[in-house]
C-alpha cells in the first residue's frame, strides 16, 4: 500500500496545506493546458493558487511576481519556480520547474520531429503562411499591452523604450548591453546612489543529432547550449522579449535558420501551451535534432531556475531597494521597446502579400474587439486561412 504524499508546511497562517502530489499535478496541468502567454499564466496562478485553493498567500505571490520581473528569463516559468520554492524550498522549485515546462517541451519536440522528418511538411508550411501573419499581430498587441503596463507617463521610460525599439529595428537584433545600460540609466536618473540611504521508431536512426541540415557535431551542441544559456541569462521581460534576441542570433549571426523557419518556430510556441520561450526547443531541434532541442531548453531554463532559487532566501530584504526597482523599470522599458522593434523586423518578412496583410489586420481587430477569445483559437483560424489561400500541396 502506497504511503500518503507528504504535505508541505504552509508559509503563512492563511494558506491551506497541500500534498506534493496535488501541487505538482496543478503545475503539470497548467503546463499542458495553459494557453495565453506569460501574463495569462501568471493570472491563472493567482486565481487558482491564491484565490481558489489558498495554497499560496497573496504576499508570497506578489513577491514572486516581482522577482520574476526583476530577474532575466521567462516570467511565468520563474513565477512558478518561486511558488514551488515557497512551498518546499529547492526540491519544490525543481519539481515544479519540471512539471510546468515538460509538457509543452514534449509537444514542441514532437512537432519539431515531424517538421524535420518530412521536409517541413508542405501542409504545415501552408498553415504557417497564415500563422506567421497572426503571430506578428500578437507580438504587436503584446507590445501595446506592455507599454500600458510599464511606461505610464514616465518620460524617461518612454525615451528608453523608443531608443530600444529603434536599435532593434535598425540592427535587426537584440543587444544585451542596451538592456543593461537602460537599467543603469534609469537607476542613476531616478534613484542616484549619492544622497541615498540605501543602495523515435518513425524516424531514421540518426534522428537524435540530425536537424534540417543533417547530423550535427558535439561542438555545435555546445554552441547551442551556450547561446541559449546566454539568452536565458540576459533577456528580461515577458517570454516574447526573447524573440528579437533569438532572431538576431539564430538568423543573422549564426545562420542556423532562415526567416521562414524562424517564424515557424515562433508560431509553434504560440500554438502550444506553457511558456512562449519553449520555442527554443523547436529551434534547437531544427539545428541538431533531439539533443539540440533538449540542449536549447536546458540552456534557456537553467539560468531562470538559478536566478530564482539562489536569491530567494534573501530576496525580501533587497527587493525594496529603490535603486534595484529603478534598474528593473529601465530594463523592462528596454525589453518592451525590443518587442516593438521585433514586431517591425519580423513583420517585413511575414507580411509579404495581400492575404497576409489581411490576416494580420483581422487578427489585430479580433484581439482588440474580442478579448476573451483565446490566442490559440486565433492562431488556428489564421492557419486554416493560410492553408485555404495556399491550398493543400501534395
Amino acid at each position: 500500500m502506497a504511503e500518503p504524499s507528504p504535505t508541505f508546511a504552509a508559509p503563512a497562517q492563511e494558506t491551506a496545506s497541500v500534498s506534493m502530489r496535488e501541487f505538482l499535478l496543478y503545475f503539470l496541468s497548467l503546463g499542458t493546458f495553459g494557453f495565453g502567454g506569460p501574463i495569462a499564466l501568471a493570472g491563472y496562478m493567482q486565481r487558482d493558487l491564491v484565490e481558489r485553493k489558498r495554497w499560496i498567500s497573496k504576499q508570497d505571490y506578489l513577491e514572486g511576481l516581482a522577482l520574476a520581473q526583476l530577474a532575466p528569463g521567462p516570467l511565468a516559468a520563474q513565477l512558478a519556480i518561486y511558488l514551488g520554492w515557497v512551498r518546499a524550498s529547492v526540491l519544490g522549485a525543481t519539481l515544479v520547474a519540471f512539471a510546468f515546462i515538460a509538457p509543452s517541451l514534449v509537444m514542441v519536440l514532437a512537432i519539431s520531429a515531424l517538421y524535420v522528418a518530412y521536409g517541413g511538411l508542405p501542409w504545415m508550411q501552408g498553415l504557417f503562411y497564415g500563422i506567421g501573419a497572426a503571430v506578428i499581430a500578437i507580438i504587436a498587441r503584446s507590445a501595446v499591452k506592455l507599454v500600458k503596463m510599464t511606461l505610464a507617463r514616465d518620460w524617461l521610460l518612454w525615451t528608453i523604450f523608443a531608443v530600444s525599439a529603434l536599435v532593434t529595428a535598425w540592427t535587426e537584433s537584440e543587444i544585451v548591453w542596451v538592456f543593461l545600460l537602460s537599467g543603469v540609466v534609469a537607476m542613476l536618473v531616478r534613484t542616484p546612489f549619492w544622497g541615498s540611504a540605501s543602495a523515435l521508431a518513425l524516424f531514421p536512426a540518426h534522428w537524435l543529432l540530425a536537424g534540417v541540415n543533417g547530423p550535427a557535431t558535439i561542438p555545435v551542441l555546445w554552441k547551442i547550449l551556450w547561446f541559449f544559456t546566454e539568452a536565458g541569462a540576459f533577456v528580461f521581460g515577458s517570454g516574447l522579449a526573447i524573440v528579437p534576441f533569438l532572431h538576431g542570433g539564430v538568423v543573422n549571426d549564426l545562420h542556423w535558420l532562415d526567416e521562414r523557419q524562424f517564424l515557424d518556430a515562433v508560431a509553434v510556441a504560440m500554438i502550444t501551451p506553457g511558456p512562449v520561450v519553449i520555442t527554443v526547443g523547436f529551434i534547437g531541434y531544427l539545428v541538431a535534432g533531439l539533443a539540440g532541442g533538449l540542449s536549447a531548453a536546458l540552456g534557456v531554463f537553467l539560468p531562470c531556475y538559478l536566478f530564482v532559487i539562489i536569491p530567494a532566501p534573501y530576496y525580501r530584504r533587497w527587493a525594496r531597494v529603490p535603486q534595484i526597482k529603478s534598474f528593473v523599470d529601465g530594463v523592462t522599458a528596454a525589453a518592451t521597446g525590443a518587442i516593438a522593434g521585433a514586431a517591425y523586423v519580423l513583420g517585413r518578412r511575414a507580411l509579404i502579400d495581400v492575404p497576409t496583410v489581411v490576416i494580420f489586420a483581422v487578427t489585430l481587430l479580433a484581439l482588440a474587439r474580442f478579448r476573451k477569445i483565446p490566442e490559440p483559437v486565433i492562431i488556428v483560424a489564421a492557419g486554416v486561412a493560410g492553408l485555404a489561400v495556399r491550398g493543400f500541396p501534395h
